[in-house]
């Protein structure tokens, strides 16, 4: 084999030939792709970029719908506390007047446990 200067081959060094452009006659993505910084053009970099745009966008946990789901779980939290409450003062006062009035006592047996006296029969009349 024979050894041959790379002046004699002419391998893209005339006008015309191979990858001999000038700046200005580059096709914009090659110029775009020069005026990008180095240490975007580095994989671990961009790596990373991708996984924080997975983590805060994409993911089924992501920032920012979790943030939104999470307002409307807290209002209904808020909602379903505030019935609670309600339903605890309501049951309070209930009891009050359980522990104060006997006739009452007796009416609420009757009424909510189906309860009776020896000598009474209870019949049942459902609505449909």
């Amino acid at each position: 084999m024979q050894y041959i200067p790379k002046e004699k081959l002419n391998l893209g060094t005339e006008p015309g030939h191979g990858n001999s452009m000038n700046p200005n006659q580059m096709p914009l993505t090659m110029q775009m792709l020069k005026n990008i910084p180095g240490w975007l053009k580095n994989k671990y970099v961009l790596t990373m970029l991708g996984f924080a745009i997975w983590i805060l966008f994409i993911d089924d946990r992501d920032l920012i719908t979790t943030h939104f789901r999470h307002k409307v779980e807290l209002k209904k939290l808020e909602q379903s506390k505030k019935y609670y409450e309600n339903q605890i003062a309501a049951t309070r006062a209930e009891l009050d007047q359980l522990k104060s009035n006997p006739a009452l006592i007796e009416k609420y047996a009757r009424e909510k446990y189906l309860m009776k006296r020896d000598n009474e029969d209870l019949f049942l009349i459902r609505e449909k």
